[in-house]
């Protein structure tokens, strides 16, 4: 539901659910990086993407399923 606000919002900036070219330079920096990003935040990413109670395996799987690629 958190993921949603932004990656579902085309005026957020977020790379939308779906969006593979979006998507595909952030895969490219690898899961590490996505991680930090998603539990730091990271430019107008809130720290955990407004979700405390993710782990970080659920956050591997949204951001598969937001990218449509396999993230491990």
């Amino acid at each position: 539901t958190s993921c949603k606000l932004c990656h579902a919002n085309p005026a957020s900036g977020a790379p939308l659910t779906g969006d593979g070219p979006a998507w595909s330079p952030r895969i490219a920096q690898g899961p590490d990086t996505l991680l930090d990003h998603t539990i730091n935040g990271y430019n107008g990413m809130p720290p955990m993407g407004l979700c405390v109670q993710c782990s970080e395996e659920q956050f591997l799987a949204l951001i598969s399923f937001m990218s449509g690629q396999h993230i491990q």
